[in-house]
């Protein structure tokens, strides 16, 4: 007894359930959150196949609409709670590092970097002024992985 693969892959319910799988998983290769909701639309276009039967020119039209009205309804939503925003997770990074205070591990020269450990990390930092080990230093800047440091003034 052998199967027929032909006729299943005539039947356009299979065919749009077929192209709606791809799509998804294509869109855990390719970035950008958008070629899963053309997956989804092809999957609605194929349940519509099944229950309706409808003819190829209204399946790209059931197909095209709800693929752009789930984009249009759900990305903003759905990409805000899945991704977090550059540019909020760079404030956040300043605004964890600004202001808060360090201990100087190694001497800090002016024009010369040294350590300083926070958060229990040592971390290279600049001064525009001479810093000893030991002193407390807050941080007022960050230049790539280097802290910008001036001396506590209590």
């Amino acid at each position: 007894m052998t199967m027929d693969f032909s006729n299943l892959f005539s039947n356009p319910t299979v065919i749009w359930f077929i192209v709606g799988l791809i799509l998804i998983l294509l869109e855990l290769v390719v970035p950008g959150f958008v070629i899963i909701f053309f997956g989804f639309g092809s999957w609605i276009t194929a349940l519509c196949c099944l229950i309706f039967g409808i003819h190829l020119e209204l399946q790209f039209v059931i197909f095209t609409l709800t693929s752009v009205v789930i984009l249009l309804i759900f990305r903003r939503y759905l990409k805000g709670n899945f991704f977090i925003d550059n540019k909020e997770s760079v404030e956040t990074l300043e605004d964890e590092f600004m202001n808060r205070t360090a201990v100087v591990e190694s001497d800090i020269r002016k024009g010369y970097a040294g350590k300083v450990s926070f958060k229990g990390t040592t971390w290279t930092a600049t001064s525009d002024t001479n810093i000893s080990k030991g002193q407390l230093v807050k941080i007022i800047g960050k230049e790539s992985i280097s802290l910008i440091v001036k001396p506590v003034t209590e």
